[in-house]
Parts: structure tokens; C-alpha cells; sequence
């Protein structure tokens, strides 16, 4: 009887730490990511009329504009990196999008307060937890459970080349 536990304990340990479930962790970590980042621009497409006159103006450009386009990315982007279509392309614009959003909160914060001062509640680090998701995502990839994979696999077959020789491992 100890013997079998021991086994089974050890099949158990090796499961838990020898296996990786990459592609499975890349698609949870583009829904989930996608999910909080689409709550935003759901959030502002509602609030729109609010917030046409209250959003930063950046880059010389109208407050109305700036608006639309952070919605457009936010909403786009996030339904692109979900399902897996054009996964890289779409944590470009979103990386920007949250690198302006972290410049936004730290000129503003700079008159009023310390910056990195554990006292601050002010939501300066959301930018900077999106930015390295997406740059997570843009270095690993989609992975195979996702649109982007299905479509190369798609081309690879069509041009007769073999995917093994064609794609590194995903």
C-alpha cells in the first residue's frame, strides 16, 4: 500500500510540475485579458456623452476623437486578441493605446502627488499590467487554439508544404 502511494504521489507531482499546457494557458490568458480590456470600452461607449467632453485630448487631437479612437481599439482589439485573429497585430495598437493611458496618469500626477508613494490609490498601474500582458501575448504568440493558427495551417496545407517544417513549435 505505501508503494502505490508513493507511485501515485509521484505521477501526481510529475503531472503538476513536468506537463505545460502552453496553448492552453495562452487562450486564457487572451480571454481574460480581453474580457477586462473590452469592460472599458464598453464602459465608455455607454458614458460616451460624458465622456466626449471630459477625455484627454492627446496628440493635438480633439477630446471626441481621442475618445473614439480609445473605444475603437479597446472594443476591436479586444475581440481580435479573444479569438486569436491577427493576435499580434492587435496587441500593437492596445500597447500604445496603454502607454499614452500611463503618460495621461503620471503628467497628471506629477503636480499632485508622489508618484510611487504606497499610500497612492490612484489606478496608475492598469496601463502598465495591460502593457505587459499584451507584450506577453505579442512575444508568445496566439497559440494553437486559436483563428490565427487554423488560417496558417490552412495556407501551409494549400501550397502542399508540411507544418512541421513550416511552423516552429506553437
Amino acid at each position: 500500500m505505501n508503494n502505490k502511494l508513493t507511485q501515485s504521489l509521484i505521477r501526481l507531482y510529475l503531472r503538476f510540475s513536468g506537463f505545460s499546457y502552453t496553448n492552453l494557458a495562452r487562450l486564457f490568458m487572451r480571454l481574460f485579458v480581453g474580457v477586462m480590456f473590452m469592460q472599458f470600452g464598453i464602459r465608455q461607449l455607454v458614458h460616451f456623452p460624458e465622456l466626449s467632453n471630459e477625455f484627454p485630448s492627446l496628440f493635438g487631437l480633439s477630446t471626441t476623437t481621442c475618445l473614439v479612437i480609445m473605444i475603437t481599439i479597446e472594443l476591436l482589439c479586444s475581440l481580435m486578441i479573444m479569438i486569436g485573429f491577427l493576435t499580434r497585430f492587435a496587441t500593437i495598437p492596445s500597447i500604445l493605446s496603454m502607454i499614452a493611458a500611463e503618460i495621461y496618469i503620471i503628467k497628471d500626477l506629477l503636480p499632485h502627488e508622489a508618484l510611487w508613494g504606497v499610500t497612492s490609490t490612484q489606478p496608475g498601474y492598469l496601463p502598465i499590467m495591460f502593457t505587459g500582458i499584451f507584450l506577453f501575448i505579442l512575444l508568445a504568440g496566439p497559440g494553437k487554439i486559436s483563428v490565427d493558427y487554423f488560417v496558417s495551417i490552412f495556407i501551409i496545407s494549400r501550397q502542399g508544404r508540411d507544418e512541421k517544417e513550416e511552423l516552429e513549435e506553437v
